[in-house]
């Protein structure tokens, strides 16, 4: 069984930083895609950054210059450090992967818990 699990939300004023991380668990024979998505109250979720199957970085244009991904393959990890925050950040984040199982020949799409992150003024 695969799970994803996130860590590192919580509450910050504008103008600070925070890290996210998700760790990807279970029966794991490969994982390709691997990203972050949020979504605000009332809002649909969208999506913030992602590594690529080809591991380039696309980003939302929200987030070009404030936000970076990055990932370490041999922990299944993906992480958010989050830059200048504003609170239009104020969200519940989403870690999403695309993992192939050893139970598997083909690749699914998981999701994590949420993390919330708030951004006070």
């Amino acid at each position: 069984q695969v799970q994803l699990v996130e860590s590192g939300g919580g509450l910050v004023q504008a103008g600070g930083s925070l890290r996210l991380s998700c760790a990807a668990s279970g029966s794991i024979f490969s994982t390709n895609v691997m990203g972050w998505y949020r979504q605000a109250p009332g809002k649909e979720r969208e999506l913030v950054a992602v590594f690529t199957s080809g591991f380039t970085t696309n980003y939302a244009d929200f987030v070009k210059g404030r936000f970076t991904i990055s990932r370490a393959n041999a922990k299944n990890t993906v992480y958010l450090q989050m830059n200048s925050l504003k609170p239009e950040d104020t969200a519940v984040y989403y870690c999403h992967a695309e993992i192939r199982p050893y139970t598997s020949g083909g690749y699914y799409s998981y999701w994590g818990q949420g993390t919330q992150v708030t951004v006070s003024s």
